[in-house]
């Protein structure tokens, strides 16, 4: 019996550590840093403010938390060795889809500044890391010719991407209600064009 118990607090403590993550996500997206408390959090994620201290330590571990999670899920947007030619339709079905929602969130997310230096740090590094792996998969390699300007060329597709987010949060029509099919071909057509090798 008391293993069961273990148990079941180590799987609440997991599920209630998710909830005050996705919280936090949807609050510092929406909010910005400064203007969301620790309090606000809790509420939205129905749980005791005071487990924020015990599982993140602070409201900057807790942002640090929800940017590296924001990182290994963009990680898996663009995996390395992915084939270009899927690229740009995995970002269009990701902007576009049925999780757009939380993929805005997460995108709104690395737009925030915290004034926490080491959580600047985690940020500035999740968006070299996802640049550097859309340059990597047009060929760019230091040193090889033409490396800086596929470099350019995935960062301004990172931009894009940010910037189309930030729009469709927006009341630009028809752009903020435009769904998957209508946005997936100019979506891909966009990303192709500026990948291309």
């Amino acid at each position: 019996m008391t293993t069961s118990t273990a148990g079941t607090r180590r799987r609440d403590a997991a599920a209630t550590r998710r909830l005050l993550l996705a919280a936090a996500r949807r609050r510092f997206a929406a909010d910005g840093y400064t203007a969301t408390t620790v309090r606000d959090i809790a509420t939205d994620a129905g749980v005791n403010v005071a487990l924020i201290n015990r599982y993140f330590t602070s409201k900057e571990g807790l942002f640090e938390a929800c940017l590296t999670g924001v990182g290994d899920e963009l990680g898996r947007t663009v995996a390395q060795d992915m084939p270009l030619e899927r690229i740009p339709l995995d970002i269009a079905a990701r902007l576009a889809g049925p999780d757009a929602g939380e993929y805005r969130i997460q995108l709104l997310l690395l737009l925030r500044s915290s004034g926490d230096e080491r959580a600047e740090r985690i940020r500035a590094d999740i968006l070299r890391t996802f640049a550097d792996r859309l340059a990597t998969a047009t060929g760019w390699r230091p040193g090889v010719a033409g490396a800086g300007e596929r470099m350019l060329r995935a960062q301004i597709t990172l931009a894009s991407a940010m910037g189309i987010t930030l729009l469709r949060s927006s009341t630009l029509e028809p752009l903020a209600s435009a769904g998957q099919e209508e946005l997936t071909g100019p979506l891909r057509d966009l990303f192709t064009a500026l990948l291309r090798p």
